[in-house]
């Protein structure tokens, strides 16, 4: 049985959203040592926001062990670390909280078995799913996909800028405007300042930031600087 419509709880968190950097084991492979030293690196550069993400987990045990070493790699940071879909997999590890999307478990759920404060993210693919954010504890949206990406297979069509524009425009004026929104795929430094322009109040990476593996202090560094002019130029720093 799915949950039934759920109100926003008052123990939901501001989420700074400005740089969220994904470590996708697809793109940057499954050493523990390597994917916590990428995460040192992008959040002493500045990266706001971490999630982990697997989508084909062979090893539940072996995937929390990754998670542990990523979260004390953050410790003292200040930045969270999140777990795509996996609830369980973020109790476990004791991370900061998890990335839905629309098939994964309600929102609603989440919260009841997270701790309180933890945080709950949803992607939003569209004007009608941002339309029901009104009645979903979540405490950020991503939009997505915008541009083309080869990190996610996505049977939908890019929605581009001015797609992202009305679904931003829609997000905002389901929750009265006060729900942090991200933009997510085939983002990078070329387009990222066209993306805020856009509406988004940050953008989500992989590629960009830990596709090479290599300089993911000084890539997240130079992306926070485009964010945060982007940011200031269109009033909202």
């Amino acid at each position: 049985m799915s949950a039934g419509p759920a109100t926003r709880p008052a123990d939901t968190v501001p989420v700074d959203l400005r740089l969220y950097g994904l470590l996708d084991v697809g793109v940057c492979g499954s050493d523990a040592e390597h994917l916590a030293r990428m995460a040192a690196e992008a959040a002493a550069g500045g990266c706001t926001l971490l999630q982990y993400r697997e989508k084909t987990i062979a090893n539940a045990r072996e995937t929390v062990e990754r998670l542990r070493r990523i979260h004390a790699a953050l410790e003292g940071t200040g930045v969270p670390l999140l777990v795509n879909d996996r609830v369980d997999l973020a109790l476990a590890a004791g991370a900061e909280g998890v990335h839905l999307g629309q098939e994964d478990m309600h929102p609603a759920d989440a919260k009841r078995l997270l701790p309180r404060g933890a945080i709950v993210g949803l992607t939003v693919k569209n004007a009608a799913q941002a339309d029901e954010l009104y009645r979903l504890p979540v405490d950020y949206a991503c939009i997505g996909g915008v541009f083309a990406t080869t990190s996610k297979t996505n049977p939908d069509p890019p929605v581009g800028l001015d797609g992202l524009n009305r679904i931003v425009f829609r997000a905002r004026l389901a929750r009265g405007g006060n729900l942090p929104v991200g933009a997510i795929a085939g983002i990078d430094r070329g387009n990222a300042a066209a993306t805020i322009g856009a509406g988004a109040d940050g953008i989500a990476l992989i590629s960009a930031l830990f596709g090479t593996g290599q300089d993911v202090e000084a890539r997240a560094r130079d992306l926070r600087g485009v964010i945060d002019a982007a940011l200031a130029a269109r009033g909202s720093a």
